[in-house]
């Protein structure tokens, strides 16, 4: 019986794998058939895990920067990071953590006067802050 040679399907579904993918890999992730599709796999298992984490980073990145900003000593504000986000909640702000760490980063006196301005009328939850053009009113810098 004649020998059959399977090359051609079987090495084009290879090479079409191996440079489409994981021509970035290094060493035999990038030659070797088997390891290739271990490391496909294990690159797109690292892929799907990583997309949840880097939204747990950049939670804990925005609420480090707002707790940098309201613990400064110099304009003194009486606000940890937990009662500052609890009173905004309170008096139905509608701030996420990201735009809060953004005003804090970019107009931090902004970010002063708003817990002020809570902080003036802590009795009364029924505060000017809550119509949106008071907080633009605040935070105009001149």
């Amino acid at each position: 019986m004649t020998r059959i040679k399977r090359g051609y399907i079987a090495r084009k579904r290879r090479t079409k794998i191996r440079f489409l993918f994981t021509s970035s890999f290094r060493g035999a992730h990038s030659k070797l058939t088997r390891t290739i599709s271990q490391q496909k796999i294990k690159a797109l298992f690292s892929a799907h895990r990583d997309r949840d984490r880097k939204k747990r980073d950049f939670r804990s990145l925005w609420i480090s920067r707002i707790n940098a900003i309201i613990g400064q000593k110099k304009p003194k504000i009486y606000y940890i990071y937990s009662k500052l986000m609890y009173n905004m909640s309170k008096r139905q702000l509608l701030l996420n953590r990201k735009i809060v760490a953004q005003i804090a980063i970019l107009k931090g006196n902004c970010l002063f006067m708003i817990a002020n301005e809570m902080i003036k009328n802590k009795n009364s939850p029924e505060t000017e802050l809550r119509e949106g053009g008071r907080i633009e009113e605040i935070c105009i810098i001149k």
